[in-house]
């Protein structure tokens, strides 16, 4: 098996009022060694927030002038499917990856969410909180709604992941440049996951790998957004990607 050279991984950040954790967080990306020799560029797309994120943004490029950003502000907040509809356009990589711009996603798993894709293995690797590494005990019933979203994901998609909700979601570009984005926000995960499972890239199905990631899950208090409206919506995206897109 011929193993493909990978030169760049763009990473692609929505974000919204996270003028606090910002900057730390990307600090972070920025100092994870990357395997592979991947060189490294961020797109950062400024969903209208109404604190000063988007001035931590614009101070960034001074105070890491080693590396490549690409700023987007957008005057509308639309939500994260819209700002990843937004960011992707702009990618330049072989390789995409989400990642947030809270402190719930850790750097640190960048590589063996990578290793799949450089291995010449994988053509879309999905993290997964639940499947044996450390994470933040939290709200039983955000895991339980994750778990039925999930399950119904797998029974429509035929895929068996354990975290379909995550944001750490790994792609080989030419596997992001055919897929539209439609749904404005969280539902664009189970979009996603909808669109990889019926992508066939050279007449064959995409292949999905799935890692074990850390997870330092954030109560409301301390900015959570997610709630219960957005998992009935992503019912709906779910059942919609399957039959009706």
């Amino acid at each position: 098996m011929e193993i493909p050279v990978f030169k760049m991984l763009s990473i692609v950040v929505p974000v919204y009022n996270e003028e606090k954790y910002l900057e730390e967080v990307l600090r972070r990306v920025i100092n994870q060694p990357l395997p592979g020799g991947l060189d490294r560029e961020l797109i950062l797309v400024n969903d209208a927030s109404q604190d000063n994120t988007w001035d931590v943004i614009q101070s960034l490029p001074a105070k890491f002038p080693q590396t490549r950003f690409q700023m987007i502000n957008k005057t509308v907040n639309e939500g994260k499917g819209a700002a990843l509809r937004d960011g992707f356009k702009k990618v330049s990589g072989d390789i995409v990856i989400i990642q947030d711009a809270d402190q719930e996603y850790d750097p640190a798993d960048y590589p063996k969410l990578l290793q799949p894709i450089l291995d010449g293995k994988a053509d879309v690797v999905f993290g997964s909180r639940f499947i044996g590494e450390p994470h933040r005990v939290l709200y039983f019933w955000h895991q339980l709604a994750n778990n039925i979203l999930t399950t119904l994901s797998n029974m429509l998609t035929n895929l068996n992941l354990t975290d379909m909700e995550v944001c750490y979601k790994v792609f080989k570009r030419e596997v992001i440049d055919r897929i539209e984005i439609k749904s404005p926000r969280f539902g664009v995960e189970p979009e996603i996951t909808a669109k990889v499972a019926r992508l066939r890239l050279n007449g064959k199905r995409v292949r999905v790998y799935e890692t074990g990631i850390s997870y330092a899950g954030r109560t409301y208090e301390e900015g959570k957004k997610i709630g219960w409206k957005d998992a009935v919506s992503a019912i709906f995206q779910i059942i919609r990607f399957r039959f009706m897109d």
